[in-house]
């Protein structure tokens, strides 16, 4: 049964969830993105903190899994965007890019156990690619995972 309080300070995003649920699978992008009785949507974020579409405020303590260690909209970050649009006109190519390479050897540098970059879109294909590459590598088939934790949304995790 949810909580009473939980669904009375989060009327809007009940309504936007069941909007959501009509045209997309389970009403989230992803699974990991649901909790029950349905997902609070957000309106910003703003430095640390979310504020959800029923105008209550949150502590973002998982920064989209770390990829906005900056938080939400800083200054800096959001100068360097503006920058970078204006000088490529856009915000991807969809082909090889030489600051892909000035990242990949700006990584490499930083981390010494790190030889080469592969730059993936999500976790997922980050483990599956990763997972293949063991497999190739090793010749064998099996992983060890932790019960429990997020490793990717397809069969093998």
């Amino acid at each position: 049964m949810p909580n009473e309080q939980f669904t009375q300070k989060s009327k809007k995003s009940a309504e936007l969830y069941k909007e959501a649920a009509d045209v997309i699978p389970g009403g989230v992008t992803a699974n990991i993105k649901h909790f029950p009785p349905y997902p609070l949507m957000m309106e910003k974020g703003t430095d640390s903190r979310l504020y959800d579409v029923d105008g209550n405020e949150y502590v973002d303590y998982l920064l989209c899994y770390g990829a906005l260690i900056a938080g939400h909209g800083h200054p800096d970050v959001l100068d360097a965007i503006s920058r970078q649009l204006k000088e490529s006109g856009t915000t991807i190519f969809g082909t090889p890019h030489r600051l892909e390479t000035k990242m990949a050897e700006k990584l490499v540098d930083l981390y010494p156990g790190i030889e080469m970059v592969r730059y993936t879109n999500s976790g997922l294909e980050a483990t599956l690619l990763a997972i293949r590459m063991a497999a190739a590598y090793t010749g064998k088939n099996k992983i060890a995972k932790f019960e429990g934790h997020y490793h990717g949304g397809y069969d093998q995790v």
